[in-house]
């Protein structure tokens, strides 16, 4: 079988295989899902080369940044699947969640103390690299970290790209290659691994399996939880399966309108992929691959110009491209910066042109300033931002489009550009299904300036940062039904 890119994987720690390790483990952290996930078969492979059982542990603790009902549920719905997905399979897969802050700790050294070695999932962003430097202290046996982010890898470049165009470019001369390396569809598949029945119970009594009305989200037993419970959960389930229904529900019926209607509040024309795209319920390598099927498409249709136009390239229907473009171009952009500047989430990290205007301009007067907890229950004097708002507030997600100018808008309504940076970062990841992600952190610094150009005229407060007004929104987009829909 084709086997994981080396690219793919980095070496966390030093510490060599364990040659008497009675078992591989899998910490599925970021790839939370059985299919197209690089990190699940590079611990295949080890388990494959080694004769040893393969067990993944799929663990949810209670204390992370912005912990609430919507998010926890979410996981929940996911680590569900995975546990029916599993049974059967030659795995032995631990699903626990965290009761109390700190239950959890021990338990990956208690596992990995008895491991040949230990893969796990690399991702960039939120809480996720410090967690994982403080585990290659904590494991004592080979400690790897396997991209299953992208198309693109993230160390396939050491460029930081400040610009969509000449990150598309360099796309368009290198992503080829990576397109003939993607993951197994079902890492699994006729796969013959020895078996563990149990984990020891000097484990399972410490930590035991999570219990099914967790799993299944009840909201009673989240309830026993210490998490933000006026977060609640939306309709929105997460999981492999349902994410696979929305990729499938997507190509069938909104594709072939995504160039035209996307920008339009009313037609909600979006994919919806993003909240499974983040919880790693998807790959974007299976998004590819089946948008890839519904196209009758061939690698030989890609352009042999790297131009870094945004149409034309890929060789597919223009609802395909501008949907790649977004998925592919815009979406990976943001891992490249995170994986690349530490300071990705700073103020500081912006382009300097946008750092000096926008600092220059705080001084300036500002028509309408809102608090923090004004902005967060939708109480300005605008409907449309309002209606965004509450949309956040409700099903965990903003319109694309519409997405642009409630950032917009908070920044010229707080009384300093850092304070707006705050006030967003706060209102996406404590709401957004899809936040807390190299993406949508790349939606609120492209408000300030990153990844765009400098504007004229100077404008107040904006300096040459892109301005975006509520009455020019409604005039070019479709928002009548959307208005009436998230009236607060």
């Amino acid at each position: 079988m084709n086997r994981v890119p080396a690219i793919r994987i980095r070496p966390v720690n030093d510490a060599p295989p364990n040659p008497d390790g009675e078992y591989v483990l899998y910490w599925m952290t970021a790839a939370r899902r059985p299919h197209w996930n690089f990190g699940l078969q590079r611990a295949v492979e080890r388990a494959e080369e080694t004769g040893r059982p393969l067990v993944i542990l799929e663990a949810l603790r209670c204390d992370y940044p912005w912990a609430c009902d919507r998010f926890h549920s979410f996981i929940l719905n996911g680590m569900e699947e995975n546990r029916k997905h599993f049974e059967g399979r030659p795995v032995l897969y631990h699903p626990w969640v965290e009761r109390r802050a700190g239950e959890g700790k021990g338990l990956l050294w208690a596992l990995a103390s008895r491991a040949l070695a230990v893969v796990t999932d690399d991702f960039p962003a939120f809480f996720l690299p410090r967690m994982l430097r403080s585990a290659a202290f904590q494991v004592s046996v080979r400690l790897e970290a396997v991209d299953s982010n992208g198309l693109f890898p993230m160390n396939a470049t050491d460029r930081t790209f400040t610009a969509a165009h000449s990150f598309r470019r360099h796309l368009q001369k290198t992503l080829p290659e990576h397109l003939e390396r993607f993951p197994r569809e079902d890492p699994l598949e006729t796969v013959s691994l020895p078996r563990m029945e149990s984990l020891p119970e000097e484990i399972t009594g410490r930590w035991p399996e999570a219990p099914a009305a967790l799993l299944a989200a009840d909201p009673e037993a989240l309830k026993g939880l210490p998490l933000d419970h006026s977060v609640e959960a939306v309709e929105t389930r997460g999981g492999f399966e349902e994410a696979g229904n929305v990729l499938r529900r997507f190509l069938r019926e909104k594709l072939h309108a995504y160039p035209e209607a996307r920008n339009h509040p009313d037609d909600d024309a979006g994919s919806g992929l993003s909240p499974y795209l983040h919880f790693g319920h998807i790959s974007s390598h299976q998004v590819f691959s089946e948008l890839a099927d519904s196209e009758e498409w061939s690698p030989d249709r890609l352009s042999n110009v790297a131009t870094g136009r945004r149409e034309g390239w890929w060789g597919m229907s223009e609802g395909a491209e501008a949907f790649l473009d977004q998925c592919v171009t815009w979406r990976e952009i943001g891992f490249n910066m995170c994986a690349r500047r530490g300071d990705y989430d700073r103020f500081e990290s912006l382009p300097d042109w946008a750092v000096t205007d926008l600092t220059i301009r705080a001084a300036d007067a500002r028509e309408y300033v809102y608090s923090p907890g004004e902005f967060e229950s939708a109480a300005t004097h605008d409907p449309l931002w309002n209606a965004a708002q509450t949309q956040l507030l409700r099903e965990g997600r903003i319109h694309n489009y519409l997405r642009m100018l409630w950032g917009k808008k908070i920044l010229e309504w707080s009384a300093s550009p850092r304070e707006a940076l705050a006030v967003m970062t706060e209102l996406n990841n404590k709401y957004a299904l899809d936040g807390r992600d190299p993406n949508s952190t790349s939606g609120i610094f492209w408000v300030l300036g990153r990844y765009d150009r400098p504007w004229g005229p100077v404008r107040k407060i904006y300096g040459r940062v892109r301005y975006m007004s509520s009455a020019n929104t409604l005039r070019k987009v479709r928002t009548s039904e959307y208005l009436e829909r998230y009236s607060p």
